[in-house]
């Protein structure tokens, strides 16, 4: 017998380490991290592309109300693809579930959304509140590089690997910033 490696499958709720509440709220929690990097990753690129073209305020509903979108889009086809799976008709009751697990994508734009609407208020300026969202979304996703690395089992390398895999994709989305308001 070879030894068993650690699935890529996220645990269940029972498996997992206690519950933050707070952080399982930001970070998300088992199968709901792939909403929160996915959210953030769209929240950023939202922040990137509107920044220059609208005002603070706008720029918050669009970061806000792109994430809302996405998660009502992100419902309706899993719940889709769950219901041609399952070979049964499409209810509400069977998208609670999935609503939940989904709603990383929205709960991932309130910070960054924060940071716009300190902008809108006078609190900053809004290239820093800007700057502050995607600094927000770096943030997230090195979290969420480590959170995987850890459920893996990854040691000191496999985890910074992760970690920079994911910081990666959301300093490609910063340098597209840089790149388009220059």
């Amino acid at each position: 017998m070879t030894p068993r490696r650690p699935s890529v499958d996220v645990p269940d709720q029972a498996e997992s380490p206690p519950s933050r509440p707070a952080m399982d709220l930001i970070f998300g929690v088992g199968s709901a991290i792939a909403s929160t990097v996915y959210g953030t990753i769209t929240a950023m690129a939202t922040v990137t592309a509107f920044a220059k073209e609208t005002s603070s305020w706008q720029l918050a509903q669009l970061v806000a109300g792109t994430a809302l979108v996405l998660w009502i889009a992100h419902l309706y086809a899993h719940g889709l693809a769950e219901s041609i799976s399952v070979r049964r008709a499409l209810r509400a009751e069977a998208l609670l579930p999935i609503a939940r697990r989904e709603f990383g994508i929205v709960l991932a734009a309130v910070l960054p959304t924060t940071a716009i609407v300190l902008a809108a208020l006078g609190v900053l300026r809004q290239s820093s509140a800007v700057w502050l969202a995607l600094a927000i979304g770096l943030a997230t996703l090195a979290v969420e590089g480590a959170r995987y690395a850890r459920l893996e089992g990854f040691g000191f390398s496999g985890t910074a690997a992760a970690i920079g895999a994911n910081v990666a994709v959301g300093l490609l989305v910063v340098a597209l910033k840089v790149a388009l308001n220059h």
